[in-house]
């Protein structure tokens, strides 16, 4: 299938797939959300883990390793398998990214579907099934929303830049210090703020608590397919595919805002590791 992918510039069919299988996904999750009551365990403090977390994971393994039987895996919900390191392309999920706010009934989860390529994503889809939102796009194509092309913003000035945000981060404090220069709005999953980037209903987004690569992989495709950028905090390169997984800080923006705003938070400290094993 990898070869096959190269050759024939396959991605955009790909996609197609992908989409209808997150799709079909989508409706098994919303299924289990509509339902009075939802089982759920703790995996750790402050991290929950649902029966949707666990069929979507199931559903989505089945169907995309089926499409690509070559490629490795790396999902939030799967036993990691260090096999995925020898792999060029591995398909990089999170089942239900924004797990808090499914079982709380706020409509900000998704479904996050990564692809990349010797660690760098080539192919993103992220879905919100309750707003009925799909986002998709692959690297040197753009972006498209429920199918339609869409763009990013082109603000240049970090005065009333729209930032979105967790809710969480925002009662820690860990905005505090910009509370008087953007236009906050906390929207839960990670993956759905990068998505929201892309398509032009914000304008950054960063996070100075440590994410891992499922959070953030398919929506930093987005991010860059539609024109912006995705970097650490101190300016470096975030690749996929790595043994640890997790990264310190993410910062993304629609371009023309992200040297000010790492200037910015060039002086501000990383938060603590609060799920540190």
């Amino acid at each position: 299938m990898a070869n096959q992918i190269e050759q024939d510039n396959g991605l955009p069919a790909l996609l197609e797939r992908v989409c209808t299988t997150v799709r079909e996904a989508g409706a098994v999750a919303l299924d289990i959300y509509n339902q009075a009551e939802v089982k759920n365990w703790e995996k750790g403090k402050d991290n929950p883990l649902t029966e949707a977390d666990l069929a979507v994971d199931r559903l989505l393994h089945q169907r995309l390793l089926g499409e690509c039987p070559d490629f490795g895996w790396l999902s939030e919900e799967t036993l990691d398998d260090a096999s995925r390191l020898e792999r060029e392309w591995v398909w990089v999920v999170d089942p239900i990214d924004g797990t808090k706010e499914f079982l709380q009934k706020v409509p900000h989860w998704t479904i996050s579907v990564g692809l990349v390529q010797h660690g760098r994503p080539v192919l993103g889809v992220v879905f919100n099934p309750v707003e009925d939102l799909l986002v998709a796009g692959i690297q040197g194509y753009g972006v498209t929303v429920n199918g339609r092309s869409a763009a990013m913003s082109t603000k240049a000035d970090l005065q009333d830049a729209r930032l979105v945000g967790s809710r969480s981060e925002q009662k820690r404090g860990e905005f505090d210090s910009v509370k008087d220069l953007y236009k906050f709005e906390a929207v839960g999953s990670i993956a759905y703020k990068m998505a929201l980037l892309a398509i032009g209903r914000c304008d950054i987004y960063y996070t100075l608590s440590p994410k891992h690569e499922w959070d953030i992989c398919a929506g930093h495709l987005l991010v860059e397919a539609a024109g912006g950028k995705v970097c650490q905090k101190d300016g470096e390169e975030i690749l996929y595919n790595q043994p640890q997984a997790k990264y310190r800080s993410v910062v993304a923006s629609n371009g023309p805002l992200h040297a000010r705003l790492l200037e910015r938070l060039k002086a501000e400290p990383l938060s603590p590791d609060r799920h540190a094993r």
